[in-house]
């Protein structure tokens, strides 16, 4: 399988989209480059629109240049709606009422469920939060898992790809969160931040063994 080799661009984008804004030499110590090839690189993006700089006063010395993602930045990351629009979920609701929203991200939860546990049932615990990040990952929501105990992890989601149908409706949200559980077959899933709430990415914290 051939893999996709990443740029240095495309790297430092994707520490910018991670981070929502970094220091010049925040980039040089995480791509171990130079100043100099740095600042090539975000000037380049800069000209291209894809991200934007401020001054930021420091308590001594000079002000230090941030740099974050441009909305013309932020499209270059996957925004998969899955045939939903705001628009027409608002439609459906004026029709029909609330209740039918509600019974629509029931069905794609329960849909999603399905789907997912066929990758992943038969696996063990730690297999099977990795293969959910694995598949979170290649539906655009740029996953990160770390281990937090001897039964716990952390997963971060840094892009979500219904962030404008999740900004409207918290019910994607909340059967995220509850297809999360019952793929991972435990009640302790809990989300700690969220995108729609104006967090820089969304985080949930999943014990396996913890009594509730």
């Amino acid at each position: 399988m051939n893999v996709v080799q990443k740029t240095t661009k495309d790297k430092i984008l994707d520490y910018l989209k991670k981070e929502s804004s970094l220091a010049v030499s925040d980039l040089t110590e995480l791509l171990d480059m130079t100043h100099m090839a740095i600042r090539k690189h975000l000037n380049i993006l800069e000209r291209d629109g894809l991200i934007v700089s401020k001054e930021v006063k420091q308590p001594i010395g000079r002000p230090s240049q941030i740099y974050s993602l441009t909305k013309r930045g932020e499209r270059l990351f996957p925004k998969n709606y899955e045939g939903i629009s705001v628009e027409f979920l608002y439609d459906i609701q004026d029709i029909y009422g609330e209740h039918a929203i509600s019974n629509l991200f029931k069905r794609r939860e329960q849909r999603l469920t399905k789907e997912y546990i066929k990758r992943i049932e038969q696996k063990s615990n730690h297999d099977k939060i990795n293969e959910l990040s694995k598949i979170q990952t290649e539906k655009g929501y740029m996953a990160n898992l770390s281990k937090t105990g001897e039964n716990s992890y952390e997963l971060i989601e840094y892009n979500c790809p219904i962030l404008a149908v999740a900004n409207e409706f918290k019910s994607a949200c909340t059967c995220e969160t509850q297809m999360f559980k019952n793929v991972l077959g435990t009640d302790n899933v809990k989300r700690v931040c969220c995108k729609s709430d104006g967090d820089n990415y969304c985080k949930f914290l999943v014990d396996f063994y913890k009594k509730d």
